[in-house]
């Protein structure tokens, strides 16, 4: 049942995700949580939707596991959310890994332990 409420956590935070990148993107408050500037903010808001668009497939996949897809598709998809996070974290900022990357390994290790 954790595991469950993890993964389903994910797909929350994910969720939030999507909609900062695709409606929140250019403005104050996703000036404030990507660290942008409100110029790059604009020029860059349609590569942000696409950003946005491909996490939502994240949140799509996860949801889908915890439907009748089952363990496997969970699996799958948090290690899809663990490997962007570390990427993330790596090229963009070390906080991915406390937003992303930690909750999707949480996740998965409740999985394993089959909690």
């Amino acid at each position: 049942m954790l595991a469950k409420a993890l993964v389903g956590l994910v797909a929350l935070i994910h969720l939030y995700i999507v909609y900062l990148e695709m409606v929140l993107w250019d403005t104050p408050r996703g000036h404030k949580a990507f660290g942008l500037q409100p110029d790059f903010a604009k020029a860059s808001r349609v590569l942000a939707a696409n950003q946005g668009l491909y996490n939502g497939f994240l949140v799509a996949g996860l949801l889908w596991g915890l439907g009748e897809a089952g363990r496997a598709v969970q699996v799958f998809f948090l290690v899809c959310v663990a490997i962007a996070g570390l990427f993330g974290a790596a090229t963009v900022s070390r906080k991915i890994l406390l937003i992303q990357t930690l909750p999707a390994a949480a996740a998965l290790l409740a999985l394993w332990l089959g909690w």
